[in-house]
């Protein structure tokens, strides 16, 4: 019996340690390969509607976006791959075109070798495709930078005062225009977790947690056979956009399956509290009800604010290539029921309106009529981006009885979205998800759609109702600034400039990323379900009335 205790100590500690080593190896990349593709030459694409590129370094995947069949495709996309000094990789490009049956076919592929590459220099390489005629244009950058790393609790970073000095120094405002794609650095602790979902048939799990931010993810080793595991590292993470959503999951390691999903919590940067051990509650896989147990975490956050205003400004980093999005009812109805709210708040708007065109109240329409002869009659442009940053001020000085009545739609919605779930398992009995898998792509599409009115919608909404404080803020100066320049400037002018610049914009750098800065801001600003997935629950909500009802069922 000893012996085989003995046995079994030995071989999880082996299993451990090689998990270790190739977590590290696979995890720790010390810098970024900067890939911008521009455009193709010459390509063939047959009888093939559209078009796009794949992308592949090892694990790490990219699909551009699809454009419209040509000889000489414009993509201008960048995408940043992670670096491994002590490995590189070949990058193997490919070229697919698709037609409107959704039939793909590869029309060429090439390969780069990473390791012959110069370091800090762009590398303007044009590649011709094997077997094929045509070519790429690509910009290749690779930069030495300080990436991800993993220690103990006794050897934390930003524990050191020198070392934590240092890294201030690094982010202070006199270096706001150095480097801008080092926007800060996070450490976060990984504690422990208590009172876990118990996996295994003998009541215990084998917990380990993956922390996610951007493209980069860690992990801690597996405590096996404890549903109370005690990690204690500490990860460190560059931060390249301060509206990046730390993700941070317990898995049960299942050998060679799948791990089982045990919880999740999602923690927005900026709503991290500096240097203060917090307990969060674990949710589900859609981040929206509580899960059985809690995990302590201790984060540090240290960022350049100019940078990070910048960078709202700039185009989100892409992720990897992940599974394509199944159709869900519940999500399509969810969807449906956003878009309709949105729908509803402008009919509502446009009702007001019209009533004080009726004079249905006397002084209301009174009221309307005298500002609209004021403000017609005084009426300049500068008065526009006055006006919404007006309306932010209102909303900054109103109580927040609209925010916690927001919330509380949310929850009542995930309610709803319980019944779709029990609605799906009986229509999969009756054989109808069968019907509308018939026609799953028309269906995706139209589901994806929604979903983008509804957040763009929602996005505007929460930029006004100070959902962020930094992005809200960001908008009024923004929009001061605006309200100035309109004043003191002729309308004239400032469209010649604006003008001038788009029309040398080519001119002056040939390699430039057309972009809409005011889509990137919107882009960072959460919405409505974004906002219920990233609300920190109480740990102790065991009687909130979600789980009342959850039980009298």
């Amino acid at each position: 019996m000893n012996q085989n205790l003995i046995f079994f100590l030995k071989s999880s500690l082996i299993r451990n340690l090689r998990l270790s080593e190739s977590m590290k190896k696979n995890q720790l990349w010390n810098g970024i390969i900067s890939i911008t593709l521009l455009e193709g030459k010459n390509i063939s694409g047959g009888s093939l509607a559209e078009i796009f590129v794949q992308l592949k370094l090892g694990d790490q995947k990219y699909k551009s976006k699809t454009l419209c069949k040509s000889a000489n495709p414009q993509w201008r996309e960048q995408f940043d791959f992670h670096y491994f000094s002590d490995r590189m990789g070949i990058l193997d490009i490919e070229v697919w075109g698709k037609d409107y049956k959704k039939h793909e076919e590869r029309l060429g592929t090439c390969k780069v070798d990473i390791a012959a590459l110069p370091l800090k220099q762009d590398n303007c390489l044009e590649l011709p495709l094997e077997n094929r005629l045509g070519s790429l244009l690509m910009l290749i950058t690779l930069t030495p930078c300080s990436g991800v790393s993993v220690s103990d609790l006794c050897v934390c970073p930003l524990a050191d005062p020198s070392e934590r000095k240092q890294i201030s120094q690094r982010y202070c405002l006199q270096n706001s225009l150095k480097d801008m794609k080092d926007v800060g650095i996070l450490q976060v602790k990984v504690l422990k977790a208590l009172d876990l979902l118990a996996a295994d048939f003998s009541g215990k799990s084998d917990p380990f947690c993956l922390l996610e931010l951007g493209n980069d993810r860690l992990q801690t080793h597996t405590v096996y056979k404890n549903l109370n595991p005690e990690w204690n590292k500490v990860f460190t993470f560059p931060i390249k956009d301060i509206h990046d959503v730390l993700e941070v999951t317990v898995f049960d390691e299942d050998g060679d399956k799948p791990p089982d999903f045990l919880g999740k919590v999602a923690i927005p940067l900026l709503s991290i509290r500096d240097g203060q051990q917090s307990c969060y509650v674990l949710k589900n896989k859609d981040l929206e009800q509580a899960s059985k147990g809690v995990i302590y975490l201790e984060m540090d956050i240290i960022y350049n604010p100019v940078k990070a205003s910048i960078r709202t400004f700039t185009p989100r980093e892409k992720r990897f290539v992940e599974d394509s999005r199944k159709l869900s009812k519940k999500i399509l109805s969810r969807d449906v029921d956003r878009v309709k709210k949105i729908t509803m708040a402008i009919w509502n708007t446009a009702q007001f309106l019209k009533s004080c065109f009726q004079w249905e109240s006397t002084l209301r329409s009174i009221i309307a009529f005298v500002v609209f002869l004021v403000t017609v009659w005084n009426f300049d442009l500068y008065m526009i981006p006055l006006g919404l940053l007006l309306l932010f001020v209102y909303n900054f000085i109103r109580p927040m009885k609209g925010k916690v009545s927001s919330v509380q739609e949310s929850q009542e919605s995930t309610d709803r979205e319980e019944d779709y779930d029990e609605d799906d398992k009986e229509s999969e009995k009756k054989g109808l998800i069968k019907r509308i898998y018939m026609v799953q792509d028309i269906i995706t599409t139209v589901q994806n759609v929604l979903e983008e009115m509804a957040s763009f919608g929602e996005r505007i909404k929460n930029t006004f109702n100070w959902t962020v404080p930094f992005l809200s803020g960001l908008a009024c100066l923004a929009l001061a600034a605006a309200t100035v320049i309109l004043y003191f400037i002729p309308l004239r002018y400032i469209i010649l400039i604006w003008g001038i610049n788009k029309f040398t914009k080519k001119l002056r750098n040939p390699y430039a990323i057309d972009n809409n800065e005011l889509l990137d801001f919107l882009s960072r600003v959460p919405s409505d379900v974004q906002k219920v997935q990233y609300a920190e629950l109480k740990p102790y909500s065991n009687h909130s009335p979600l789980r009342k009802k959850r039980s009298a069922l």
